[in-house]
């Protein structure tokens, strides 16, 4: 018995002894390795800090020390609308001509969809080309000029704004040319073809370069956008018949609608035809202010003010017609 305890006592001082040259044998190497690592602190005198620290903070400040009254009335000054009660980003809108409160960029890119598809479809052969589907061509290619413009200039975040002003001005050329038929412009408008699907499906324009800003007279043919807006109050009358029309048909009126706004914004920009016409501008204001009513009342669900409100812009749209072609 005795024995045994003796063997038990030598185990735990064993046991002790390992286990302090274990702990010893760990710690040792890492105190040796942060004193490796630790730099001593550098020598600095009060002559190197001098000019890099103001010596008295008030030597920071330039004129009155500002108060906490003059703090909180220059924010309500940058927040406070201006005089008509837009926004600093509206007003950046408005120097761009508004696009912003016209048309969404969900507007603009699905009748960019929309159009180039029907274009696709007029290009075929050069005999029905010639026969009279350059005219359709036509109208077409200005009204997708004339989008990728607004593109141009929309302060919203809208797809393709990077090369719209390319496609502008490529669209906009061969619209121009196809004011008659040949084999040479099928062949352009073929090229155009190609031009929107790579631009559709991501893989980009070849031709970049183009004007900064837009020339409206030299992007849209009021011919053809006035055909187009025709097409587009013919789909409005259709899609609000009755209230149960609209609800059904409220994205398709609010783009129509929002389009409309725009061609009116377009055909009164400087250099257009009758643009400096203050009878034409006012009708075109007027029928823009009908399509804003529709638009409000479809984002506030309001079905039956936007079935009346469709229904005057009609009325708009044939008193101008009456005076101008």
């Amino acid at each position: 018995m005795l024995a045994w305890k003796q063997t038990a006592r030598r185990s735990v001082v064993a046991c002790c002894f390992a286990s302090t040259l274990a702990t010893t044998t760990m710690v040792a190497p890492m105190g040796t390795y942060a004193d490796e690592r630790r730099a001593p602190p550098p020598k600095v005198s009060g002559d190197q800090l001098r000019g890099i620290f103001f010596d008295d903070m008030g030597q920071a400040i330039r004129g009155q020390r500002p108060s906490l009254s003059s703090l909180r009335a220059a924010a309500k000054l940058q927040a406070a609308p201006s005089k008509d009660g837009s926004s600093s980003s509206t007003a950046k809108a408005d120097a761009n001509g508004g696009w912003g409160k016209l048309i969404s960029p969900t507007s603009i890119e699905d009748e960019i969809k929309r159009v180039r598809l029907r274009f696709d479809a007029t290009i075929t052969t050069p005999g029905a080309f010639n026969s009279g589907g350059y005219q359709d061509a036509r109208l077409d290619l200005t009204i997708l000029a004339t989008l990728f413009a607004v593109i141009v200039e929309h302060p919203g975040d809208v797809r393709w704004k990077d090369e719209s002003a390319a496609a502008r001005d490529l669209l906009a050329r061969t619209a121009f040319n196809c004011k008659a038929g040949s084999t040479q412009v099928y062949n352009e408008a073929k090229l155009r073809k190609a031009d929107l699907q790579d631009l559709v499906s991501g893989a980009g324009l070849t031709a970049r370069d183009a004007a900064p800003e837009n020339t409206w007279s030299d992007i849209a043919d009021r011919s053809p956008l006035m055909e187009y807006a025709e097409r587009l109050v013919e789909s409005l009358e259709d899609h609000s018949q009755d209230v149960a029309a609209v609800e059904q048909n409220a994205d398709a009126i609010k783009r129509d609608a929002e389009l409309l706004s725009t061609l009116g914004e377009v055909l009164t920009k400087e250099g257009m035809d009758e643009a400096d016409d203050q009878d034409y501008v006012k009708l075109s204001h007027e029928m823009m202010g009908d399509t804003s009513k529709v638009v409000a009342a479809i984002e506030r669900r309001d079905f039956e003010a936007a079935r009346s409100s469709a229904a005057g812009i009609r009325q708009r749209c044939d008193a101008c017609h009456e005076q101008y072609r």
